[in-house]
């Protein structure tokens, strides 16, 4: 179903000449993701270049990146023609495809997702926050828990 509201939605803008572009980054072998700044955004070609591209290259002298704008069939192609040469070691050549604005630059580095102990002794905390966290959980327990902790002269029917 999302995928007709999505088709439905893409031939719209097509219809109605509101075309789709993208923006990839663009550099021709570079050598450690140099060509991630702002001088090498290009509008890729509408209704031709639909994707980004990587290609990362394992060299002798460091890892090399080409970059650019592609069409999703000749992206997809080159990427699955290099997957046998993708291992990541000397000589490897992987090619990655993608399709959302500037896709092809460097990867965000992913935080683990913190949990609710983890935020609450944090350096930042609230002591505040860790009080009324606190006392959440004691008023969702009923007490039962702490009671015979804090007053031990009472006892839990």
């Amino acid at each position: 179903m999302l995928l007709l509201i999505y088709a439905t939605l893409i031939g719209f803008f097509f219809k109605t000449g509101h075309a789709l572009q993208i923006q990839c980054y663009q550099c021709e072998e570079v050598r450690n993701n140099e060509c991630s700044t702002p001088e090498f955004i290009v509008n890729c070609t509408v209704n031709v270049q639909d994707m980004c591209q990587k290609e990362v290259m394992v060299k002798a002298d460091g890892i090399h990146y080409r970059k650019s704008c592609a069409s999703s069939g000749a992206c997809l192609i080159a990427s699955s023609g290099y997957q046998p040469f993708c291992t990541g070691k000397l000589n490897s050549v992987c090619i990655h495809c993608c399709n959302t604005p500037l896709c092809n630059g460097p990867q965000r580095k992913k935080r683990p997702p913190m949990s609710a102990a983890t935020s609450l002794f944090s350096p930042g905390a609230s002591p505040l926050a860790f009080l009324l966290v606190c006392l959440s959980l004691t008023y969702n327990q009923r007490l039962s828990p702490l009671v015979p902790l804090l007053h031990p002269e009472v006892t839990l029917e």
